[in-house]
């Protein structure tokens, strides 16, 4: 293959990508209802290749949305050594987003309460999260979206099954722990390797995270590899794993809060809800074992 023909490929790969994008990220709104008419949407803008690309396919879809609402991005400076103050303000103003930069040495804060060779994520979290309600509040904004996609919430389902004894993931949309803001996540169906992909191609600026990102021992790194190895011996198993998120079943679970176990009786009527007892359900696709002669 020439390079003209290699180039025609590499145009037509690129151009599938950003159609996936914006009808995954335009799916996901309409899903959840993320975003309606009127919204100020505050988005949340770290300097990574999520967020990048979270605020550029939300402004593609902003031009050609029969839905109006307005877009500002919000950059929390914590003050990290190495941190680029200058590329984030560049890039907005360049790409004409109107923009919010607040400065938190909450990097201080981590370092100084957080002993050597700990995980600082939660604390640095909780610092975050505080600043930004306060800078959604003075924003007026409706909605706040941050760019955690579908690996993440997969990652996050793992960590909470091995290390918080819940099932329990990221969702898609959520009322703030204040009570006060109304978060939504628009990459829930995209793929970390498409934003990598995308990232490259758009040459985002981006900037390394020098807090936390760069702790090699994180649990939530381990449950990144784990999914990466299952990916790999079974490709499709992350995109199963993620529907099944979407079915979930509590009368075949045990939590008595979501389903009434004490309150079961027999009905004397079929459901498709009703336990086949002794056998195990069906694998889709699988054939019907041979009953003994």
């Amino acid at each position: 293959m020439n390079s003209h023909a290699k180039n025609l490929q590499t145009e037509r790969e690129l151009h599938k990508l950003e159609k996936r994008l914006c009808r995954q990220v335009g799916q996901a709104i309409i899903d959840f209802k993320m975003i309606e008419a009127g919204d100020r949407v505050m988005v949340c803008v770290s300097g990574g290749k999520d967020s990048f690309g979270l605020l550029d396919i939300l402004l593609q879809l902003q031009s050609r949305s029969p839905v109006s609402f307005d877009i500002v991005a919000v950059n929390l400076d914590q003050r990290q050594p190495g941190f680029d103050a200058s590329i984030l303000p560049a890039y907005l103003a360049g790409r004409g987003v109107p923009f919010h930069i607040e400065t938190q040495d909450t990097y201080s804060v981590v370092k100084q309460v957080v002993p050597e060779g700990k995980t600082m994520c939660s604390l640095c979290s909780r610092l975050r999260r505080g600043i930004l309600y306060r800078v959604a509040d003075t924003l007026k904004v409706t909605k706040m979206a941050l760019g955690h996609h579908r690996d993440d919430m997969l990652q996050t389902f793992f960590l909470n099954l091995f290390f918080g004894g819940k099932l329990k993931g990221m969702p898609p949309k959520l009322v703030s722990d204040d009570g006060g803001h109304i978060v939504i996540r628009p990459l829930a169906y995209v793929t970390e390797s498409d934003l990598t992909r995308w990232a490259a191609h758009r040459q985002f600026p981006i900037i390394p995270c020098n807090l936390c990102g760069s702790q090699s021992h994180l649990q939530r790194q381990q449950m990144k590899s784990m999914l990466h190895d299952w990916e790999k011996q079974h490709p499709g198993r992350t995109q199963t794993l993620f529907t099944a998120l979407q079915n979930v079943v509590p009368s075949h679970l045990m939590d008595a809060g979501l389903y009434d176990f004490a309150g079961i009786c027999i009905t004397g009527t079929p459901t498709p809800d009703g336990d086949t007892v002794f056998g195990t359900e069906a694998v889709p696709g699988a054939p019907l074992p041979k009953m003994p002669a």
